[in-house]
């Protein structure tokens, strides 16, 4: 009865909802602690399946911040990431200002940066020794205290009044010994989290805590930071007292939050001294692993422009936050400036990581990673030429939505393109490189732009200075561009997919489909054209040219090439019934995949060479301008059925409509399309135009008014530089042109030609039991001479 009250519950508290996947989800409310206690309470079955009631979303959050423990624990963890990037904003702002010239300024900002990056390298071992032997309450307890005396200590030497070099050391100092503390804490943090919450919520716990750390918290400091400086100026008039800068005042409130989560931990978050098996956790350094990380990175190219793609796009947002306080000055603008400038970058970073995928939605990921990074890197250059801050804002915000979007993409792809044995070290190389590169491209650019801050060139017309800040933005951002672009090339696995159409599509629902590979490739041919433009003529010229050849031809057409095709034409163009422009689309692509898949596709598969009457662009000339259809939704349509597989050569017959028309009404009867008004065929011929001047190395356009040996002239010195030798296998041309449509070739015959081809043999006909046909001249039982047959007036598959 109990186990029926508690599914009561999880039903009440949630709605039911389609999952997408042939399924059904239950959204629910129930508390996190109530799905924890369930097992305790229960040994059932039925319980423990409470326990695995798929959420997402606003509900997975909910669940998870249920949990009291791992709430409070994410509190405190905010509260942290807060203090850090309080500490690096206000640490060096402080440093900075206790020295004079650009130089020694640029220096001191950087320079107590980049010993920030000390500890990780050298006792990164230690450290993780030192969190795994003790308690991890105590652990983070002692850290803390230990960081509030550190953080408290920097502005109580300047308040002593040291010399500027002796606080600026002692503030270097300070800063190595805290990163070495922190390396102590962060270990002991992330171990006690898979002892709060289940393991089926640390996915969302850990986009939680990832969107906390890099989103809200650099915001709420450098907003508050900003906001502090504008208040004490604001009150003071000119400029404060020492002990009232806005840096000090941040140290302060740095080494106090840090007080505030030691007592918090020790008293409200008891839990945390839960420990582990020995066996659960891997006792290897972190040195070890970011060397062993590096190999694996090096032997795998998908995996090395993943990670190298990462580094990438946190080096550009360094460089921006390194070069920030420097760039404002060239905006005309002081250090609340550079403050807003800092929260928007982490602004857009929220906004990529949090938003990314619902834009992007079915968006393949590997194109993702590559396109975010040339987002991030093309921001920068809009940074680089913004003449006034809030071009600077719009490029801040851009840089950090591609940084975020490329390095959410990119830890995505390795949990599922790394193998389980070596994940947990190329993921270890990733945030610690991250954090390294980060740290390194802050410093180093900052010093940069210090060292040549007092060379620029005035622009007076444009109110633009070019210092060295603004071209090192620049030199990052054409970096960046090349960065994204060679892994987008490596990695992309959609080639020949239009990027930007694939991104509009896949923000709309309709994602590109990448071309099906061909592992034997013959020629495809296409003619297209209006109504009695001649197609059919040409194209049985273009066979018989070909055979003559000794060509393995295949001649077929659309609608109508297979059974199901005929049954198809004789609805949309013969019946009576009255069809809609979007049955008639749909009903053209059905034909159209069928007709891929057992007759163009098998043909190309061994080699032969494909003459199509009409293909895709006649979809795109007659449903989509003829009959007013969006052409980007009939395009979709048609890639999609016929796998991305794209003609090498078209064809298009060009002529007047009024002539065509003429020219199919003296062959007597009339189909449905060639009863449409003249309008309707003046917009399938510039729809026809159109393709052709938007990709003209793959068509030929041709005068349909020309003699026809003239015209099967031009097409046949077009085709023939695409071919190769025609092979010993059609040594003779066809007597007569064989008139039996092609027919559908088996799963079984396809599998044996291909094995047959991958061997370098000829196919031939496995049905005769005495191997191949003699050569008499004649084509083999599988050759492509089997053609439709011309009919007495020209074909008309449209669509």
């Amino acid at each position: 009865m109990g186990e029926v009250v508690r599914a009561a519950k999880v039903w009440s508290g949630g709605a039911q909802r389609w999952a997408g996947r042939g399924g059904t989800a239950i959204d629910t409310n129930v508390s996190g602690e109530e799905l924890e206690e369930r097992p305790a309470r229960s040994g059932s079955a039925a319980a423990n399946r409470s326990q695995q009631v798929d959420l997402s979303g606003v509900s997975a959050l909910r669940a998870v911040l249920r949990i009291r423990p791992f709430r409070r624990l994410w509190l405190v963890l905010g509260v942290a990431s807060l203090g850090d990037w309080l500490g690096l904003l206000a640490t060096s702002i402080f440093a900075s200002a206790q020295v004079s010239g650009d130089t020694a300024k640029g220096l001191a900002f950087g320079g107590v940066i980049a010993v920030r990056l000390l500890p990780a390298l050298v006792l990164g071992p230690v450290a993780g020794v030192l969190a795994d032997r003790f308690d991890r309450r105590y652990t983070m307890v002692i850290c803390d205290l230990l960081r509030f005396v550190l953080f408290a200590s920097i502005p109580v030497v300047a308040l002593l009044g040291f010399s500027g070099g002796i606080v600026v050391g002692w503030a270097a100092i300070a800063t190595f010994m805290i990163e070495a503390i922190t390396l102590i804490w962060i270990p002991a943090k992330e171990a006690a989290v898979p002892n709060l919450i289940p393991k089926s919520r640390l996915e969302v716990s850990n986009q939680l805590t990832l969107i906390t750390t890099y989103g809200l918290t650099p915001v709420l400091a450098a907003v508050g930071l900003a906001a502090l400086d504008a208040s004490v100026r604001g009150i003071t008039g000119t400029a404060p007292a020492d002990w009232a800068e806005p840096a000090q005042l941040a140290l302060w409130f740095n080494a106090f939050s840090r007080l505030a989560t030691a007592i918090v931990v020790f008293y409200g978050i008891k839990e945390i001294s839960g420990r582990t098996a020995p066996g659960d956790r891997e006792n290897t350094s972190m040195l070890r692993q970011f060397v062993d990380g590096w190999k694996f990175i090096g032997n795998s190219p998908l995996v090395r422009g993943l990670v190298l793609g990462i580094f990438g796009a946190f080096a550009g947002g360094g460089v921006v936050i390194g070069t920030a306080r420097f760039f404002t000055q060239s905006l005309s603008a002081g250090d609340a400036a550079f403050y807003l400038l800092f929260a928007f970058l982490f602004i857009g970073l929220s906004v990529g990581i949090g938003l990314g995928p619902a834009i992007i939605k079915d968006l393949s990921r590997r194109r993702w990673f590559g396109m975010s990074i040339v987002l991030a890197a093309a921001s920068v250059i809009v940074l680089a030429a913004s003449i006034h801050l809030s071009m600077a804002i719009v490029g801040a915000v851009l840089v950090g939505a591609g940084a975020g979007m490329a390095f959410l993409a990119g830890i995505t792809l390795l949990g599922i393109e790394v193998a389980d044995e070596v994940r947990g070290r190329v993921f270890a190389v990733v945030q610690t490189g991250t954090r390294v590169v980060l740290m390194i491209a802050i410093a180093l650019s900052s010093l940069l732009v210090g060292v040549g801050g007092s060379r620029k060139l005035e622009m007076a017309s444009l109110g633009v200075s070019i210092s060295s800040t603004r071209l090192l933005l620049l030199i990052a951002g054409v970096a960046g561009i090349l960065s994204g672009i060679s892994a987008f090339k490596q990695m992309d696995d959609k080639p020949g997919v239009g990027v930007l159409a694939d991104l509009w599509g896949s923000m709309r629902g309709r994602p590109l489909s990448a071309s099906e590979p061909s592992a034997w490739r013959g020629v495809f041919v296409v003619f297209e054209g209006g109504e009695g433009s001649g197609k059919s003529t040409q194209v049985a010229a273009l066979a018989d040219a070909l055979r003559a050849e000794g060509r393995d031809v295949v001649v077929t057409r659309e609608p109508g090439a297979t059974e199901i095709g005929r049954r198809i034409r004789e609805m949309v163009l013969e019946g009576d019934s009255e069809l809609s422009p979007r049955s008639e689309a749909l009903l053209y692509a059905a034909d159209r995949a069928n007709h891929v898949a057992t007759v163009v596709r098998p043909a190309l598969a061994r080699g032969a060479v494909v003459v199509s009457d009409r293909y895709v662009d006649s979809s795109l000339a007659y449903q989509g301008a003829g009959r007013t259809l969006p052409v980007e939704e009939v395009s979709w349509l048609s890639s999609w059925a016929t796998g991305g597989l794209k003609p090498d050569l078209v064809v298009l017959l060009d002529i007047e409509p009024t002539v065509g028309l003429s020219r199919a009404a003296a062959r007597g009867a009339h189909d449905r399309l060639e009863t449409e008004a003249l309008s309707f065929h003046e917009r399938v011929r510039y729809a026809f135009l159109d393709l052709a001047a938007g990709d003209p190395r793959r068509y030929l356009v041709l005068d349909a008014t020309r003699p026809a040996d003239e015209i099967a002239l031009a097409v046949f010195d077009r085709v023939t530089p695409m071919l190769g030798d025609p092979g010993p296998e059609h040594p003779g041309p066809a007597k007569q042109p064989d008139t039996t449509t092609e027919p559908e070739l088996s799963e079984e015959e396809i599998a044996s030609i291909a094995e047959a081809a991958s061997r370098g043999e000829p196919a031939t006909d496995e049905s005769s039991p005495d191997g191949p046909a003699p050569d008499d001249g004649k084509p083999s039982a599988l050759s492509a001479q089997r053609a439709v047959p011309p009919p007495d007036r020209e074909l008309e598959p449209r669509g």
